[in-house]
């Protein structure tokens, strides 16, 4: 692989937080999806949740 020199310009326009705010928008999503898969878990009189991988929650 080739190393190539940015200019000036290129060094510039570099955006150092994108990463951390893309991270902090996955996080975020993450964290309200399980909110609300525990909230109807416990508000329910009975209730089933599964997740990829083969993890079964039953409640009631």
């Amino acid at each position: 692989m080739n190393k190539v020199m940015l200019s000036k310009e290129e060094l510039t326009s570099i955006k150092p937080g994108e990463a951390i705010t893309l991270a902090a928008v996955i996080a975020i999503m993450a964290i309200s999806i399980l909110t609300v898969a525990v909230y109807k878990l416990f508000t329910s009189d009975e209730a089933v949740i599964k997740l990829p991988g083969g993890y079964q929650f039953t409640w009631g």
